[in-house]
């Protein structure tokens, strides 16, 4: 197997840097248990809205650990890479796939460009896996298109330090604000890092009708001077460097997500939460069902087992995200996302309810009700006027 990494290890990438109980359980099954150890861990969310706090534990959920971390994606995504290299696969760093190779029209690899020396040649493969991220040219140039009626993510992150940098709870404001007070879809985080930085960003939605108004980076800076960041001694003199953002598809908003000898995955599909802007978990659980599903073609020699792919990740995500995507969608009328927003604060069961669902972290025996809250999120989006 070869990847195919267009920078060199390590090398920073945007990120909230949160890893859920989801996340940890993809990288604990790679064996990576000890390395995680070695960063910070946490215990759960802090809630903060309206002047009121709630800390919320990660729940307790068969299969799944009750802690998360905050890791650097500077020092996660080299850890797996050497993860894979050490199980057998070659990793190229410096290099871009910059188009498919198609033989027949059938994608056969991918021209791989070296960064270093410019030169162009030929990677063969049988299969492909499309990982290139939110803004996949790779998978775009196999013909795959974001779906523009489902939500897309706008974050924005920077570094700070803080004397607060090892908490044991990751903080999510749900009171962000627009110039004209209207609460926002979307919050504010700040994650303690443990090395005497936080991760502090503003995550928002195109769910709401004057998104592509909105200025992240002024977003951002209001944020940085609200007293709830005051509290950590976050401001621009404690900055570590300019914030840096970027847009991301949502809810499987990417297709198709296969082709005859190709698969895509994590956020070149729109493998994100629209409830959270989870990527990292999906990224790996949609990595780890390709594998299966290309190991099953190679073994089998039928190209056809990936279309396996494609219903194994539908019935995993499909209704869940669909879930998400009507509750986005109405969370983007600033009257009701205030008065929801308002209403959950006050009860601590009902907050900790949302945290299961937000972080996909459901039972299966409370699987069942998914679909019932699905009904009643779309129903009120049909009811709930636009302003």
């Amino acid at each position: 197997m070869l990847v195919v990494e267009k920078k060199n290890y390590p090398r920073e990438k945007t990120c909230g840097d949160g890893l859920t109980p989801r996340a940890v359980r993809q990288l604990d099954d790679m064996g990576l248990t000890d390395q995680l150890a070695r960063h910070h861990r946490f215990t759960g969310l802090r809630s903060v809205a309206f002047g009121m706090e709630l800390e919320l534990e990660w729940p307790d959920v068969p299969g799944m650990p009750r802690h998360g971390y905050v890791v650097t994606r500077h020092d996660l995504d080299e850890a797996v890479a050497l993860r894979a290299e050490k199980a057998g696969a070659t990793l190229w760093q410096g290099a871009e796939a910059v188009a498919p190779v198609l033989v027949d029209g059938v994608v056969r690899g991918a021209k791989v460009k070296d960064k270093a020396t410019g030169v162009t040649s030929e990677a063969r493969a049988t299969y492909v896996v499309v990982s290139d991220g939110a803004n996949s040219r790779f998978g775009r140039a196999l013909g795959t298109t974001r779906n523009r009626k489902w939500p897309q993510g706008m974050a924005i992150r920077g570094y700070f330090t803080s004397d607060r940098h090892d908490e044991p709870w990751i903080e999510s404001h749900l009171d962000v604000r627009d110039k004209d007070g209207n609460v926002l879809p979307g919050y504010g985080w700040i994650f303690p890092v443990g090395d005497g930085r936080v991760n502090v960003g503003i995550g928002l939605l195109s769910t709401f009708s004057q998104w592509k108004e909105v200025n992240t980076t002024k977003l951002m800076e209001a944020f940085v001077a609200s007293p709830q960041c005051a509290k950590w001694g976050i401001s621009p003199e404690t900055s570590c460097g300019a914030p840096t953002g970027g847009r991301l598809p949502m809810g499987l908003a990417v297709g198709p997500l296969t082709g005859p000898t190709w698969v895509g995955t994590g956020d070149a599909i729109g493998a994100i939460n629209p409830f959270n802007g989870e990527g990292i978990a999906y990224a790996y659980e949609t990595g780890r069902m390709a594998a299966h599903h290309v190991d099953t073609a190679l073994v089998s020699g039928d190209a056809m087992a990936l279309r396996s792919y494609d219903r194994e990740v539908q019935a995993v995500y499909g209704l869940y995200f669909k879930v998400a995507r009507a509750f986005v969608k109405i969370i983007g009328r600033p009257k009701l996302m205030r008065a929801m927003v308002g209403t959950g604060m006050h009860s601590r069961s009902l907050m900790e309810w949302v945290l299961r669902i937000m972080a996909n972290l459901l039972r299966p025996d409370e699987l069942g009700p998914a679909e019932a809250a699905y009904r009643a999120v779309a129903a009120l989006a049909r009811v709930v006027p636009e302003r």
